[in-house]
């Protein structure tokens, strides 16, 4: 009976698993579709002739930016990476020190079946839900800009409209075809999606969840301050970024506003109903009574602290979260 039930234990664990690797691979695979592929066409917004909101001055690819793609991504997948993993590190390596425990109370089951190092556990848990909301924000963001094809406020100067051709000179005409430009044809289709703004959507959602982490997490004396200066800094620099998007030209207000939605939605999303919050039962527990240790090793009895004992507790310790 009880091999059976640990073989059903084994099956549901490696299902979970499966299906979760599976989500992540397609949301992976749609996400190089919409960025490197040209499998879903951007939508044709027309332009009025000499249309002052789409003639600011071009300063240039992407590239020479003050803040570059390459830069950026770097920065949303490498810090935070960083700060979880060291983070997550430094906290268990404290709680463990601190607790006189065999090596069976150091490591947790997980589906009654496999056996994880709650350190593995937990970083791989909240750098896995990190990533896939990365790529979310990025298919949201891709999905946006190829319904809508927002023009860029650079648009008229890359595209490089014959306005003798197009009738222009008679009356103010609304020009809706694609082939009313001339420029460079990849410069074009950039400078046609631009809502919402990538760069403010993925910065602003590395800046919530990582502030968040922070906040949630960390729970040591003399971090009352440190936290708030942390997390704010955090978001400052992610609206620095939506700033920066705007001063060069490269996106309207609305674009980089509608971006910041986006990434603050997901990652409130992902923190507080998959993580939850990255809160929930103790990750290493008290020891148990001897005697009930040696005679039930696998099953402790609820013991019921007093309110003294808890506000002791947590004034004390450092809580370090298990999901379950």
């Amino acid at each position: 009976m009880e091999k059976m039930t640990d073989l059903k234990s084994r099956k549901k664990f490696y299902k979970n698993l499966t299906v979760e690797l599976v989500i992540m691979a397609g949301t992976v695979m749609l996400a190089y579709y919409f960025e490197y592929t040209d499998t879903f066409n951007v939508h044709v917004q027309g332009f009025f002739c000499y249309e002052t909101a789409y003639t600011k001055p071009y300063l240039g690819p992407e590239d020479t930016s003050a803040i570059p793609p390459a830069l950026l991504y770097a920065v949303v997948t490498g810090v935070p990476t960083l700060l979880i993993t060291v983070t997550e590190t430094v906290l268990f390596l404290i709680q463990y020190t601190s607790k006189d425990l065999d090596s069976r109370e150091k490591t947790i089951v997980n589906g009654d079946c496999c056996y994880l190092n709650p350190l593995v556990r937990r970083t791989f848990r909240f750098l896995g839900v990190y990533m896939f909301g990365l790529f979310t924000t990025d298919i949201f963001v891709n999905a946006g800009q190829v319904v809508t094809g927002n023009l860029a406020p650079y648009f008229l100067i890359v595209c490089k409209p014959n306005y003798t051709a197009l009738g222009c000179q008679q009356a103010l005409r609304y020009i809706s075809h694609q082939e009313a430009c001339t420029g460079n044809e990849e410069d074009i289709l950039h400078a046609r999606k631009t809502f919402p703004s990538k760069e403010a959507a993925l910065s602003v959602y590395a800046a919530v969840y990582m502030a968040m982490y922070i906040t949630f997490t960390v729970k040591a004396k003399g971090t009352r301050l440190a936290k708030p200066v942390m997390s704010l800094g955090l978001m400052c620099l992610a609206f620095l970024t939506g700033i920066n998007r705007v001063a060069e030209y490269r996106n309207h207000w609305s674009d980089v506003i509608a971006g910041f939605i986006i990434g603050v939605a997901i990652a409130t999303f992902l923190v507080v109903c998959v993580v939850h919050n990255f809160k929930g039962k103790q990750l290493l527990n008290e020891d148990p009574p001897e005697d009930h240790l040696s005679s039930n090793p696998m099953v402790s009895s609820p013991r019921v602290e007093s309110p003294l004992e808890k506000y002791i507790a947590s004034q004390n310790h450092i809580t370090f979260a298990e999901i379950t």
